[in-house]
């Protein structure tokens, strides 16, 4: 096992959640009706998906989700390919809804970035390095 094809984010309200990744920042996907019960966008690499809070718990374990206060310790990463492009991402996150948590900067391993988080609370990482290559399919190289 190693690959990730899918990551599906648990959201309170899908329709708030839609309209922050697809309209918002831009996410690819064929859902058009409103409260759907699924959501897959269309990214290159590994797919993202939106999925109604309570039916991930049924589909877990039927019991309450363990109540998470603070930051859980997962954070997803969007790699940019300019400072620019970090300022750019960043902005059309909080004109979404999404709050920034850390103002891209400088960082200690040499980098620009940032953090927001979405309206559920999912922190994102967008943050862009001049030592980075990407392949054919926009994902970033780590050797």
């Amino acid at each position: 096992m190693n690959r990730i094809n899918l990551i599906t984010l648990g959201v309170r309200d899908m329709n708030t959640s839609i309209r922050f990744y697809r309209d918002g920042l831009g996410f690819q996907t064929s859902v058009t009706e409103e409260n759907p019960s699924i959501v897959f966008f269309n990214n290159a690499g590994t797919k993202l998906s939106l999925y109604p809070l309570e039916g991930l718990v049924q589909d877990l374990n039927g019991k309450e989700p363990p109540e998470v206060k603070g930051f859980s310790g997962v954070t997803f990463a969007y790699n940019a390919k300019s400072r620019e492009e970090v300022d750019e991402i960043m902005e059309k996150a909080e004109k979404a809804g999404g709050v920034i948590e850390k103002s891209p900067q400088r960082v200690f391993w040499g980098g620009y970035s940032g953090y927001f988080s979405d309206p559920d609370g999912h922190y994102w990482e967008v943050a862009y390095s001049e030592d980075w290559s990407f392949d054919e399919n926009d994902m970033l190289i780590i050797e």
